[in-house]
């Protein structure tokens, strides 16, 4: 039987609490939402997809033509909830799912700390993980990056791992674990998709052993392949083309570069273009509807960006400082206390994360990858539709930094 050391007794603490800050966030957010069933409209898609997959009906929402709306990832994750509770399951039970994940994130976290600093690091991040309301509120609301988050930290904790194995055979068993998990990660959040081949790219730049870069690189970006081939038959099965995540792309970019566009998320457009394909629809044509969509509002927004190179750069700045805004963009979370508790949680934790980013990055490629997500994640998002909520998987990935910060600090001050 394992020794119930000070460690373990401080880890089964700190999981302990924010499981229980999970749960009360839950409970707290779905009162308040009284008849509601959710405040984001991503939710009911999900919800929808779930239900669909635990009933063994086909997978599409709302209508045939919508087949390749989402990845299957977090509808399989939710569609538990349905085969537990039956067609009709409670909302709290997947908010007390997000809660388990959650908390599985801040276990995720703080091992990532340990391999890259040490153990009290590791508790610092799992700590700081904890009690992070942006990460409590990643856990509460029912989507997707309620699975997302804990499977990107062991995407980037095994990425470690494999950097730091010593023997060949366990460097390329980890590094083909990092790719499944980094596959599984995009079929949470396909915006990952191109995470793991732009790091290896900045890799290749600042690693001092490009070799082992290519080497470790090359085995995840197969692996990557594999856990995403299932997706890529099937999609090629129902579009008779290669989609690398959804159909939902060209919308998604639509959103973000039209005329009216604010840099904020306003999908009412979807049915007035929608309507325009159906209009002009060739009936010759090959492919399928949703694919016509996707075409028509991707060449759309482009077009539209070239011609308005002035308000396609200014939109950029306004989404770079909605994703980076010290207080919150949404009007439902502009109250005091919320503002408050925001400012003096999310500045201290990105100085701590510059402060190790420009300390630590020197001593290894594997340091880079607690940054890269915030740099990946922000030229996503000035192209697309941005908020705070799309900067939270990356301020989960700067807590490792400031956990090292932390560490280093108390070991001085103790010497």
């Amino acid at each position: 039987m394992p020794q119930l050391t000070s460690r373990r007794t401080l880890w089964i603490l700190i999981l302990a609490l924010a499981l229980c800050a999970r749960l009360g966030a839950a409970f707290w957010w779905q009162q308040r939402l009284g008849e509601k069933q959710f405040f984001f409209g991503d939710s009911d898609g999900y919800w929808e997809l779930a239900r669909a997959i635990a009933a063994g009906e086909r997978y599409q929402y709302l209508s045939p033509e919508l087949r390749v709306f989402r990845t299957p990832g977090y509808p399989v994750v939710l569609s538990s909830v349905f085969v537990i509770y039956g067609e009709q399951p409670p909302v709290q039970a997947a908010r007390v799912l997000g809660a388990i994940l959650g908390t599985a994130a801040v276990g995720l976290a703080g091992w990532w700390a340990t391999l890259l600093f040490d153990a009290r690091a590791g508790l610092i991040a799992g700590a700081i993980t904890a009690f992070y309301p942006g990460a409590i509120a990643l856990s509460t609301f029912v989507l997707s990056e309620a699975p997302f988050v804990p499977l990107m930290l062991a995407h980037l904790a095994l990425w470690t791992a494999a950097w730091q194995a010593e023997a060949p055979k366990r460097r390329f068993a980890l590094a083909c674990c990092a790719g499944l998990v980094a596959a599984t990660a995009v079929l949470m959040r396909p915006s990952w998709l191109l995470f793991t081949p732009f790091s290896i790219g900045i890799g290749l730049l600042i690693a001092r052993d490009r070799t082992w870069q290519m080497a470790i690189g090359g085995v995840m970006l197969v692996a990557l392949a594999v856990g995403m081939l299932p997706w890529w038959i099937y999609t090629a099965r129902v579009t008779g083309r290669f989609v690398p995540t959804t159909l939902q792309v060209g919308a998604s970019l639509y959103d973000g570069l039209h005329e009216g566009a604010t840099g904020a998320s306003d999908m009412r457009f979807v049915p007035e273009v929608t309507a325009r394909v159906r209009a002009e629809g060739d009936p010759n044509d090959p492919d399928i509807f949703e694919v016509r969509v996707d075409q028509r509002m991707w060449n759309e927004s482009v077009a539209w960006a070239k011609q308005h190179p002035g308000e396609t750069l200014q939109l950029m700045g306004v989404k770079l400082l909605r994703m980076w805004n010290f207080w919150p963009n949404e009007p439902a979370f502009r109250g005091w206390a919320v503002r408050l508790v925001l400012l003096a949680t999310y500045v201290p934790l990105v100085v701590l994360g510059v402060i190790g980013a420009w300390r630590y990055t020197r001593h290894g490629f594997p340091y880079a990858l607690a940054w890269l997500p915030a740099v990946y994640l922000t030229l996503l998002h000035v192209a697309f539709v941005s908020s705070i909520r799309y900067r939270e998987p990356a301020m989960i990935a700067l807590t490792v930094l400031a956990a090292g910060v932390i560490a280093n600090v108390q070991t001085r001050t103790q010497e």
